[in-house]
């Protein structure tokens, strides 16, 4: 699968997808930070990645069907530390890489996946 990291993930994050054998670009990385949801959604798309986030406003169905994206995957973890979020990210990253994410919203939280 390839991945788009928002700049709001620690950018560890893309190295332990590729570890997984995934290729995944950083927002910051590709000097993109601070440009508009809708211009990083619509990359994301172009390149095929699943756009990971903790930006709620992405995760906004009205604004961005599921059905016209590669995938987004929104991470709520409880506390919002660069630590815990890795945590987070790395206790569920098995389960959310069987997952079939085009064209779907996954939104992940400390109780499970939320696929819409």
């Amino acid at each position: 699968m390839n991945f788009k990291i928002d700049e709001n993930l620690p950018a560890e994050i893309a190295g332990d997808l590729r570890v997984a054998g995934h290729d995944a670009d950083t927002v910051a990385g590709e000097g993109l930070a601070g440009t508009p949801d809708s211009t990083l959604v619509e990359r994301a798309h172009s390149e095929g990645r699943v756009l990971l986030t903790m930006d709620k406003g992405i995760a906004d169905v009205r604004k961005y069907p599921p059905q016209a994206h590669s995938g987004i995957i929104l991470l709520r973890p409880d506390t919002a530390g660069r630590g815990a979020v890795l945590v987070f990210f790395r206790r569920h990253m098995p389960a959310l890489l069987r997952l079939n994410t085009r064209g779907r919203l996954l939104v992940v939280t400390p109780r499970g996946i939320r696929i819409r």
